[in-house]
């Protein structure tokens, strides 16, 4: 019966805040590689007795963040451009493909990196493919594919990793979400990675929001969670909400939330450029100041 099982008392697990404190990873920005996106993460500082804003440069430091929205809304092309900044900087980075084969991933990284300025030859030997899409002992066995990684990790040396995406890994079986997210999680903390989870979202239903395939169990459970979307003018409604014309499309992102620093709440602009990358733009409430003036 369950009230005879043996109960364990796990002392390792109890600590003061101070004791903790001391094994806690600086806080510090890792650049996205995405212009206007960094400085919307920040932290605070005391000076003078009140709390000062201060930039953080980057993605919070062995953050694991979801990138979520609707299809064709950039979120591969962020997290190629987070891999393509972090080889570029001299960085090893695990970019685990579920999408496609490595081959055309690593096509769709050359091109990410010449429309960036730089030299693909340059970051040939920084970026270490993970091919789920053409193994599906990788895409369908957790466990496996965290062995291959944790080999991955400790060969190359790497602290960075990008799985596009996620939901490949618990297609068909949306009731383990939940469980599949948690262990990819966990293992990111444990071997101190800052990571980046691409998830599909499950239709265009309230665009916005951090809910993607799975449910929110991926908001839920991540460090930081950004959506992306896109939406087309169709109203005098919308012209005066985005000041744009009719039958364009505006395509926004937004952080949801990030419990490792502070982080703009505002929706934003954003746009793809002709090469293929994304830039995040001026929010709505700004856009909506400077039309009062």
């Amino acid at each position: 019966m369950a009230q005879d099982r043996e109960r364990k008392v796990i002392k390792d697990g109890v600590e003061l805040l101070g004791e903790a404190a001391e094994r806690a990873p600086e806080l510090k920005g890792v650049p996205s590689g995405v212009e206007g996106l960094d400085e919307l993460f920040f932290y605070s500082k005391i000076e003078d007795g009140r709390p000062r804003k201060i930039p953080l440069g980057g993605y919070p430091a062995y953050a694991v963040v979801n990138l979520t929205g609707v299809p064709d809304t950039g979120k591969s092309l962020m997290a190629e451009q987070f891999a393509v900044k972090q080889a570029s900087l001299g960085k090893r980075v695990a970019f685990i493909t579920v999408e496609s084969p490595s081959a055309f991933a690593s096509s769709a990284l050359k091109i990410r990196a010449m429309a960036m300025g730089i030299d693909p030859a340059e970051i040939e030997d920084k970026i270490v493919l993970i091919d789920a899409a053409s193994y599906a002992v990788l895409r369908e066995d957790i466990p496996s594919l965290l062995d291959t990684l944790a080999y991955a990790i400790k060969t190359y040396k790497i602290k960075y990793t990008v799985i596009d995406s996620i939901t490949g890994l618990y297609e068909a079986k949306e009731m383990l979400a939940r469980s599949i997210v948690r262990q990819l999680f966990n293992f990111m903390k444990k071997w101190y990675q800052t990571a980046i989870f691409v998830s599909q979202k499950r239709s265009g239903h309230e665009e916005l929001s951090a809910e993607a395939a799975g449910g929110y169990a991926i908001a839920h459970i991540v460090d930081c969670t950004l959506v992306l979307s896109k939406t087309m003018i169709k109203s005098r409604y919308d012209e005066a909400l985005y000041n744009r014309p009719i039958g364009e499309l505006v395509r926004l992102f937004r952080i949801d939330g990030c419990r490792l620093c502070g982080h703009d709440t505002d929706t934003h602009f954003m746009e793809i450029t002709e090469t293929g990358l994304v830039k995040i733009g001026p929010s709505l409430k700004e856009l909506k100041t400077a039309s009062k003036k």
